[in-house]
């Protein structure tokens, strides 16, 4: 058999491949049944080196990749709407993304992004938000703690969630709440502080700040939830300063904390004021806090903001929903005041009854990072000590959507600005 017979007949069977190749259109509308697995399912086909069409504002944010047998199968095994088209009708979908006056945008998902928790290896009084919707859509992940990220191990991840934690070195002001979980808490991290060096814990969670920062700063994708939002910030300004009473750290705080804070250092938050007090809930003034917010179950609410598809590729990608009205949730820190949030951020969420911030995303060198206010997105008042919320309860949560929009995130094949 010559070798331009063979050529002629490859050249017919990819011909003949390509005439009836078929796409799969993976809806997020409110046509979905299964929003939150169906980023699971766009994880996975990555895993399988295939590219993933993220199909920005068309119909809320939909995915569409190259049908096959093997993805049909997972799409109908995970319970997620779907919808096979032809070659044809996929490009007229295309066409009418690329209209110039048509709020959408193509980004493709080509990168499989290797996801880190930040969260103690003991247990804890609390869950996490995250972790349960990456269990829930079946996305991998790995857990670190101070250990790693002080090894220097965070580079082999793209993407990491910072737990509820506090990086001030003051475990989440518990102590009069959790004393058993206080205790174990501060003897593994006084050891590991002095394995690395540290006289003290609040100077190790500093060492752990800084790292996570210089993370960020090479390219990583940071998301934070509740109080590891103000936290960080608050520790990033108060860079060598005292904040800590003796309760935590066996000595006083430094008298003069407030006028040293220096928030050119932090990533969000500016002009705000630290909370001294060890019996004082709250960390600083940037948390809204509940009696502040004139604000109840059942009519709290916050609201998304629409940017530019073709402009503002990120905000976009953040904010992609089938709702634009969330529910609100508590947490330790529930949301942001609108004062204290730097003008180089991008608020993406708002309620603009109470005047806070609950979304918000900036960037620090090659990286990014987001902040989004509260615990839990299906449970309004998750207490420590309750069951985890079950989301197979809640498979279209517009909330927790909004944590899987920043797990894709770091997948996406970067646009070059439009001039």
């Amino acid at each position: 058999m010559s070798k331009i017979f063979l050529i002629n007949l490859a050249s017919v069977l990819l011909f003949a491949f390509n005439a009836t190749a078929n796409q799969l259109l993976v809806p997020m509308d409110d046509a979905q049944k299964n929003h939150l697995k169906a980023y699971g399912v766009a994880y996975w086909v990555l895993q399988h080196q295939q590219e993933v069409d993220w199909l920005l504002n068309y119909r809320g944010g939909s995915f569409g990749f190259r049908q096959t047998p093997q993805f049909e199968e997972e799409l109908r095994a995970r319970g997620i709407s779907y919808a096979i088209l032809s070659d044809n009708q996929y490009n007229i979908i295309l066409q009418q993304i690329a209209d110039p006056d048509a709020n959408m945008e193509v980004m493709k998902l080509e990168k499989v992004p290797k996801i880190a928790v930040y969260s103690p290896k003991t247990d804890q009084p609390w869950d996490d938000a995250v972790t349960l919707v990456l269990d829930y859509a079946e996305i991998p992940y790995e857990h670190v703690f101070d250990e790693e990220v002080l090894a220097k191990e965070l580079p082999r991840y793209d993407w990491l969630h910072l737990h509820h934690e506090d990086f001030t070195g003051q475990y989440g002001k518990s102590g009069r709440r959790h004393q058993s979980w206080l205790k174990v808490q501060q003897q593994e991290s006084q050891e590991l502080a002095s394995r690395y060096g540290y006289s003290k814990v609040t100077q190790m969670k500093l060492g752990v700040v800084k790292e996570i920062k210089a993370f960020v700063a090479g390219g990583g994708f940071m998301f934070a939830m509740c109080s590891a939002t103000d936290t960080y910030d608050i520790a990033l300004a108060a860079n060598g300063v005292d904040i800590v009473d003796a309760m935590y750290d066996g000595d006083d705080v430094d008298p003069e904390a407030q006028q040293k804070l220096d928030f050119s250092q932090s990533f969000a938050f500016k002009d705000f004021e630290v909370y001294l007090s060890p019996y004082n809930r709250e960390f600083s003034s940037i948390d809204n806090q509940r009696r502040e917010r004139g604000l109840y179950e059942g009519e709290d609410y916050f609201s998304l903001f629409t940017f530019s598809a073709k402009w503002d590729h990120i905000p976009t990608m953040l904010t992609q929903n089938h709702e634009k009205t969330i529910r609100g949730f508590m947490g330790q820190t529930t949301a942001f005041k609108k004062q204290y949030v730097k003008g180089a951020a991008t608020i993406m969420g708002v309620s603009e009854e109470a005047g806070e911030v609950r979304y918000l995303n900036g960037s620090v060198g090659k990286g990014t990072w987001t902040f989004y206010g509260g615990h839990d997105p299906e449970d309004y008042w998750h207490m420590p000590g309750e069951p985890p919320t079950d989301l197979a309860l809640y498979p279209n949560s517009p909330g927790y959507r909004l944590i899987l929009n920043n797990i894709l995130f770091p997948a996406a094949k970067k646009k070059k600005p439009k001039t």
